[in-house]
């Protein structure tokens, strides 16, 4: 069925036909003269005021009639990631449905939310959002009877102006819920659990650094190798170890563990599962192209992602060198010159060898920070595109190193990952 969505720049009512045409079988449209159209006659027509807001009424009815548990997680990063795992975890006793790839917005999630209609045990969504109300309308669709928050971070820090209006923003995954109600919650997290606390169910939390409901202790941090832990649980304790790089994923292992615990998966299924992880592709995939290997995060970056990338490529002492090409990170406002900069001197601090930065003004902003940390001028180096950052980079990458390649999805460091890997296939 054609869903005749309206935009600021498009309508779908003015594509009907030429969906009919090419195979649709039906329409939801919001132009009531589109009955009364020679060429849509004999097309079943469903005339509804506004596209969107019935498909989200129709994914939430299929949402209610399906009988399946709904888990919904958001944060600023980790969300996709930890959708996964915990998803993965889930599938050792239950069907899972989890939303392919990002749809979590007003769009994507009731598309997602429609697949409930083959009545899996539990669906695993993410809640993404940029603006203030829009993780309450994606609560109110979903109805989740788990909610997961990872972290609040500096993302789309562009339209809300400080961390503190991203958590209010984020803490709209609180809303609505009930005494049955869990909240899962990152212990490690000031501003999540400012917001726990007033949460009208249960909360169970997972941390590394402090006490917490799920926690890790004696990390051993693995480098691009994973991470291995022991996790105490209600449950039990447990070693364990995944192949996810760094202690962000091990962040959100934990979170689906305690999700995981909530339905009554065993530990020991817990455990082999964790072990058998693999990262969501561009998403800290790591590639091994001749002798360079390559930490392919590039699908996205945050300041807070970017850190957490950052930390676990400084505790990789196995190779000749580190690099790291990092792009620009959009949508940080008037924060952003100041936040790149702050990125430049952590990248120096960790001991990077060869720094590619990329994108506009504030990419140049990394590149001065990482010089005026102590990192080398020579060694220090600034493109406009990723074009030219992945002809740099055949350039000065050798056979030993490994790279870390990680942008905001406007400047499309994935072409980086993708000429390193041709060139030393």
């Amino acid at each position: 069925m054609f869903l005749a969505i309206r935009g600021d720049r498009f309508d779908g009512n003015a594509y009907v036909a030429d969906a009919v045409g090419k195979g649709a079988v039906a329409a939801m449209v919001g132009d009531a003269a589109l009955t009364g159209a020679p060429e849509l006659a004999g097309t079943p027509l469903v005339v509804v005021p506004e596209t969107v807001a019935a498909l989200q009424t129709l994914a939430n009815r299929v949402r209610r009639d399906s009988g399946t548990a709904v888990v919904a997680v958001t944060g600023s990063a980790g969300k996709s990631t930890t959708k996964e795992i915990t998803a993965e975890f889930l599938a050792a006793r239950y069907t899972v449905f989890r939303n392919r790839g990002n749809l979590n917005n007003h769009i994507g999630l009731p598309l997602s939310l429609l697949e409930l209609r083959k009545k899996p045990d539990i669906g695993v969504l993410e809640l993404g959002m940029n603006h203030f109300g829009e993780i309450s309308a994606l609560v109110k669709i979903a109805e989740p009877d788990v909610r997961v928050w990872t972290n609040v971070g500096p993302a789309h820090l562009e339209f809300f102006g400080t961390v503190d209006a991203i958590a209010e923003a984020k803490a709209e995954i609180l809303e609505g819920a009930d005494k049955d109600s869990l909240l899962v919650a990152n212990a490690d997290d000031d501003l999540v659990m400012r917001h726990a606390g007033t949460f009208a169910g249960r909360v169970r939390t997972f941390g590394v650094e402090r006490p917490a409901d799920v926690r890790a202790l004696a990390v051993r941090d693995l480098g691009i190798d994973g991470t291995a832990a022991i996790v105490r649980t209600p449950i039990g304790e447990a070693e364990v170890r995944t192949p996810l790089p760094g202690t962000a994923n091990l962040s959100n292992v934990l979170a689906a563990m305690a999700v995981a615990i909530r339905f009554d998966v065993p530990l020991a299924d817990i455990v082999e599962r964790a072990a058998g992880l693999k990262p969501i592709g561009r998403r800290g995939e790591v590639i091994r192209a001749g002798g360079v290997t390559i930490v392919d995060d590039s699908y996205n970056s945050n300041p807070k992602a970017l850190s957490r990338a950052l930390a676990m490529l400084a505790g990789e002492t196995r190779f000749a060198r580190r690099v790291a090409v990092v792009g620009e990170m959009l949508e940080l406002g008037e924060a952003s010159p100041e936040l790149h900069r702050a990125a430049g001197e952590e990248i120096a601090r960790a001991d990077v060898g060869e720094l590619i930065a990329v994108g506009g003004a504030n990419a140049r902003a990394v590149a001065d920070g990482a010089i005026r940390a102590g990192m080398p001028a020579s060694r220090v180096h600034y493109v406009e595109n990723s074009v030219a950052a992945g002809d740099l980079a055949a350039t000065l990458v050798r056979s030993g190193d490994v790279v870390l390649v990680k942008g905001s999805r406007g400047i499309r460091t994935e072409v980086v990952v993708d000429r390193l890997k041709a060139e030393f296939a």
